[in-house]
């Protein structure tokens, strides 16, 4: 079984956020998304701090998923550069690391090649 990740991504809205969250989870690259709006950032951006209220999604997916889970997020992504952080937990439940590697695996309702 490949490692849980867990991925930071700020949204400019809820709407983006939940858009992009649904396309990732029905992809099968993420097993979920939990959508936190109305935090804070404060960030440099071509030489000027700036500030922005943003939603923060929190991605379930695992290893194996990550190169493709990086490019569809960074093509359905608004920002220029956006935020994208994997992180790798020291532990997971193992009924949940089961449960996200069957939530974010191949479609099982895939037409077979041919």
């Amino acid at each position: 079984m490949h490692p849980v990740l867990v991925v930071l991504c700020t949204f400019p809205d809820a709407e983006k956020a939940r858009a992009t969250g649904t396309a990732l989870v029905e992809a099968r690259l993420a097993a979920c998304v939990n959508l936190l709006p109305g935090i804070e950032s404060i960030y440099r951006w071509q030489g000027a701090v700036e500030s922005a209220t943003e939603v923060l999604a929190v991605f379930k997916t695992h290893a194996g998923n990550w190169p493709a889970f990086e490019e569809r997020l960074k093509a359905l992504h608004p920002y220029e550069v956006p935020e994208i952080i994997a992180l790798r937990p020291e532990q997971v439940a193992e009924s949940y690391a089961r449960w996200i590697a069957a939530g974010s695996g191949p479609l099982a309702d895939a037409a077979p090649p041919g």
